[in-house]
């Protein structure tokens, strides 16, 4: 049985649902569109998380 996630989005998207939702746990951080709910979802270890936030930054 897969747990049940609190998911939330960054407080400067608004009421727009053009955006990423995060789930975090301590073991997993979990990603996913929130014009799709049901959708894929991407996890993350806390390590492979941080690393995936460093490398988009790189590429602004």
């Amino acid at each position: 049985m897969t747990p049940t996630r609190t998911w939330r989005k960054s407080s400067y998207t608004g009421n727009d649902n053009n955006c990423v939702e995060l789930s975090l746990t301590e073991f997993e951080t979990a990603i996913r569109d929130s014009k799709q709910p049901n959708g894929p979802v991407l996890t993350f270890t806390p390590l492979a998380f941080t690393r995936f936030i460093r490398f988009l930054r790189t590429m602004r």
